[in-house]
């Protein structure tokens, strides 16, 4: 990890800048495989993921016999947990519901608007490395609660041609049973175009890797919606000489396990801590699993000392990271300084974890960046706002010659002349 002590601000950027590859070969490739599944369907999905999957698929859907059983193939601690979990989810994500207000503008000018579900949605769950059976709760609980019609999901086989059991115990828990074995750039295409099994949806959620991103990036210009542009995912830590250095070093390596491209961010006001942190990060990196993939993230990571908090707040906001901790005595204050950021985790023991999986809020969350103009998935990620007006013969009194005026003037003459027809009326 580098490290930097009191930085010029002249620096700054520079410091918080993400590190960035090549893409210009992988969209080829992911453009090559998209246009493969546009013209021929589930014939190159089963080809692709041959392919890449390593498996041979008679059939793209999941029987509901399969999801059925699933639930009896994980272990029962793990149910519990996942039913806890989507009931905190969907708590927190019905009670963002919001009801409808008509106002009057004008005497006789009556607006509102009204919040219309998503018709169809796809839900795209990574299986590799790491099963996200975590993300079908994220995404399927506030899908359901906003009440799109059609809920598809499409999640990436093992080489026996199984879908991991966890992952659909979660969508039989969370009330999804139209499932496909289909994972990376194929099942976004399939989602995107429609194959004879998949069907076309109209946004699609969900994290992955890199060619998955770029897949969703494409496919957005033109052809389907999505929740948000994404790249690797980070955590920032915003330490003070109060905080536990053991909580901090396993915060940020419990986001450097993600993946090799993950990044994650200390930034502290006291040498010691920093200090302290490295020592205990060196200490837990030895009992983790997945210490290479860990240990390859912290080498694009940053361990940063600041003058004081305000400084430290300052330079949060410009990285805007997908994860944020607050970990000190004062985390109240600074939080009603956070300007940028995914999601907030205030004091000691607000572990990222907790919203990863339990707390009730959403893990789909901008990265790189864009969380200075992105927010996270919401129930409003899952519908449409549509306007509603009714105007009177009062109402058009009101505001009819503001209207002829405002079209005359940009040249739109048939817009003047609607309004006045009604005005002569």
């Amino acid at each position: 990890m580098k490290t930097y002590e009191y930085p010029p601000r002249s620096l700054w950027p520079e410091i918080i800048r993400r590190p960035r590859t090549d893409t210009s070969k992988l969209e080829a490739t992911v453009k090559s495989i998209l246009a493969d599944v546009k013209d021929n369907g589930d014939q190159a999905v089963r080809k692709y993921e041959e392919r890449f999957d390593h498996v041979r698929l008679d059939s793209l859907m999941v029987e509901q016999k399969e999801i059925d059983e699933s639930v009896n193939l994980i272990p029962k601690e793990l149910y519990d947990a996942l039913v806890l979990a989507h009931g905190n989810i969907c708590k927190f994500h019905a009670a963002q519901r919001m009801g409808t207000q008509k106002v009057e503008t004008q005497p006789g000018v009556t607006c509102w608007q009204v919040s219309v579900p998503i018709e169809k949605v796809g839900l795209y769950v990574p299986g590799g490395t790491a099963p996200l059976f975590s993300t079908v709760l994220m995404l399927a609980a506030p899908a359901k609660i906003a009440g799109c019609d059609e809920i598809v999901l499409c999640t990436p086989p093992s080489c026996d041609g199984k879908i991991n059991p966890a992952i659909l115990a979660a969508a039989k828990i969370a009330g999804v049973s139209k499932i496909f074995n289909a994972g990376g750039v194929q099942a976004i295409g399939a989602m995107a175009y429609g194959t004879e099994s998949i069907p076309k949806v109209y946004k699609i959620f969900g994290p992955g890797n890199s060619f998955v991103m770029a897949a969703k990036q494409i496919v957005s210009v033109h052809d389907v919606a999505i929740d948000m542009p994404a790249g690797p995912s980070e955590v920032c830590v915003i330490a003070d000489e109060t905080s536990n250095p053991a909580f901090v070093a396993a915060d940020l390596l419990s986001q450097a396990e993600h993946g090799t491209d993950s990044q994650v961010v200390l930034i502290t006001t006291s040498e010691k801590t920093l200090a302290d942190v490295r020592h205990e990060i060196d200490s837990q990196l030895a009992m983790i699993p997945r210490r290479e993939t860990a240990e390859q993230s912290l080498a694009n990571s940053k361990l940063i000392v600041v003058k004081d908090k305000n400084d430290a707040m300052e330079l949060s906001n410009m990285y805007a990271p997908e994860h944020l901790i607050i970990s000190t005595s004062d985390y109240d204050r600074l939080a009603q300084k956070v300007v940028n950021a995914g999601s907030v985790f205030l004091g000691k023991y607000s572990c990222e974890s907790a919203g990863d999986y339990a707390s009730g809020t959403n893990h789909t969350l901008p990265t790189h960046g864009y969380a200075t103009a992105f927010n996270g998935v919401n129930l409003d990620s899952f519908n449409r706002k549509i306007t509603f007006q009714h105007i009177t013969k009062e109402g058009i009194r009101n505001i009819g010659h503001a209207v002829e005026t405002m079209a005359e003037h940009e040249k739109l003459i048939a817009h003047k002349y609607a309004m006045t027809l009604r005005l002569k009326d």
